[in-house]
């Protein structure tokens, strides 16, 4: 089946709107009708050459996404045509050591593992561009009107559910929220620190939120970003300069928990020097790698601890539906997230606009 998607043909260039071929789901396979796709950072790493999974061209990006199930392979039962469902970053097999563990977010499944580099299960792809094949951003590739992913990556939602906000809870909302609920495990009554305001960083202030923390303070290196984080729920916002000076005029020794969402490892540092004996601080962004981390050892040495985490250590069978139903109680708000929504045709604009900071969330929209 022919359909429209943006490839991308070579580093460091736009890429190409153009029709490619998508082939029908094999078994245990989903193809999904895209109604709506966010543009995420991890898009413009790869975009950049900068990303570890994306490596060779032609290649569709495109991962936070939602849309409609258009059809499915022999054994699917999860899911049938017509349900409306987000695409999960992760589909978990639920047999391997951790999975057995519960720590889905860690699957070692031969199908998990071959999606992350692009791929299905027997290491082959569902989309060819002028017959060659075209691997896909973590096995799903959703700057393309149609996708063809595992079964366990399709969470089926409610049909009334509006798709162009839903598809940002695959990865910017469940990264975010999932940091301070899954990974740091955020008290009420805490204090919170949250570093980079943009689309993953506003959601960590509503998990902080969630979580019921009374103190939280924004910091971004720029003022609308700011603007934004008092929106989503931040008590006080304070520019990315000398971090542990700031947060220690604002809270007596320090925050409790810290979020570094901006992946630059002087900030982390900062971010983790702001805490208070015994604090936590989570590396949410993703930082370039073989760029090394300096800690001071006295820091550490007080109890404090640094944590990473792999899209909020999410488990989205459980996660995304809690996500759908705090939306529809009005406790999490998805519409304010999204700056604009455009046209496929536009999506290399849209990219700019997200690398400039202009935007919170770009979100490209399928009729």
């Amino acid at each position: 089946m022919l359909m429209r998607a943006a490839v991308l043909t070579g580093f460091n260039a736009p890429m190409e709107v153009r029709e490619v071929e998508i082939a029908d789901p094999e078994p245990g396979e989903v193809r999904v009708r895209i109604a709506a796709s966010g543009v995420c950072g991890s898009d413009i790493k790869a975009l950049d050459g900068k990303s570890p999974v994306v490596r060779q061209v032609p290649f569709v990006l495109g991962h936070e996404s939602a849309g409609v199930v258009e059809s499915v392979g022999a054994g699917v039962t999860a899911v049938k045509p017509g349900d409306h469902v987000i695409v999960a970053m992760n589909g978990a097999c639920g047999r391997c050591r951790n999975c057995g563990r519960g720590a889905f977010h860690l699957c070692s499944g031969p199908a998990r593992v071959a999606a992350v580099m692009g791929t299905m299960r027997d290491g082959t792809t569902r989309v060819t561009v002028d017959g060659a094949a075209a691997r896909t951003m973590i096995g799903i590739g959703s700057f393309a009107e149609f996708v063809v992913v595992n079964e366990p990556m399709c969470v089926k939602i409610p049909d009334d559910a509006p798709l162009d906000v839903m598809c940002l809870l695959a990865c910017g909302v469940v990264t975010g929220i999932g940091a301070v609920l899954n990974v740091a495990q955020v008290t009420p009554g805490s204090s919170v620190l949250v570093v980079g305001c943009g689309g993953v960083g506003l959601n960590v202030v509503q998990g902080a939120v969630l979580a019921g923390a009374t103190m939280i303070i924004a910091a971004d290196v720029a003022e609308q970003k700011l603007k934004l984080a008092q929106r989503f729920g931040a008590t006080h916002t304070i520019m990315s300069q000398d971090l542990p000076a700031q947060v220690g005029a604002i809270v007596r020794g320090g925050a409790d928990y810290a979020f570094d969402v901006t992946g630059v490892p002087g900030v982390l540092s900062q971010a983790f020097a702001a805490t208070q004996p015994g604090g936590t601080t989570v590396m949410v962004g993703s930082p370039p790698q073989g760029q090394p981390l300096t800690i001071e050892p006295g820091l550490l040495f007080a109890s404090r601890r640094l944590m990473g985490t792999q899209g909020g250590d999410a488990a989205p069978l459980r996660d995304l539906p809690m996500l759908v139903e705090q939306h529809r109680l009005g406790r999490l708000d998805l519409g304010g997230l999204v700056s604009e929504r455009v046209p496929l045709d536009q999506v290399n604009d849209a990219v700019d606009r997200v690398r400039q900071g202009a935007v919170a969330r770009s979100v490209i929209v399928f009729d």
